[in-house]
C-alpha cells in the first residue's frame, strides 16, 4: 500500500517540474511582457533616486527592471552590453550623485563564479505605473 502514495507523489513532482520548465522556455520578451502586466508606461526618464530602488531584477539579454519603494517599476534597455545580462548576475554600480542615470555604466558580477564578467551601459528609464480599476475610483 505504500508504493501508491509514492507514485502519487512521485507523479506530481514531475507535473510541477514540467510547469516549471514550460514557464522557462518563455523567451526574454515575454518574460518582460509578465513583469510589467497590468502596468502602463510613462514617459522616460534620464535618471531615477538610487535610495528609491527596492530591488532589481535582470531580463536576461534583454533588460533591467528596477523596482522602487512606491511600486513603480522602471524598466531599463541597456544601450550597450544587453547581450550580457543574465538572471542571477548582481549588478554592481558607483555613482558619483544619488541618482542612477542612462550614462551610467552597471557591471555584472557573476555570483556563483565570483567574478566580474561584463558591463553594460545603461539606457533611458521607463517607468511602468499599475493601472487603477475602475472599482477603485
Amino acid at each position: 500500500m505504500r508504493i501508491l502514495p509514492s507514485m502519487i507523489l512521485a507523479t506530481a513532482l514531475m507535473a510541477a517540474g514540467a510547469q516549471a520548465q514550460a514557464a522557462s522556455r518563455d523567451t526574454p520578451e515575454q518574460k518582460l511582457a509578465k513583469a510589467i502586466e497590468g502596468r502602463t508606461p510613462g514617459k522616460p526618464v534620464n535618471c531615477i533616486n538610487s535610495r528609491d530602488i527596492r530591488s532589481t531584477r535582470i531580463i536576461t539579454g534583454t533588460a533591467i527592471l528596477y523596482e522602487t519603494n512606491n511600486g513603480t517599476v522602471y524598466v531599463n534597455r541597456p544601450v550597450s552590453g544587453a547581450s550580457s545580462l543574465r538572471d542571477g548576475d548582481a549588478l554592481v554600480t558607483r555613482t558619483s550623485i544619488s541618482q542612477l542615470c542612462n550614462v551610467d555604466i552597471v557591471r555584472l558580477f557573476d555570483t556563483a563564479a565570483r567574478f566580474e564578467r561584463g558591463s553594460v551601459g545603461l539606457g533611458e528609464f521607463v517607468p511602468y505605473k499599475k493601472v487603477k480599476s475602475a472599482a477603485a475610483n
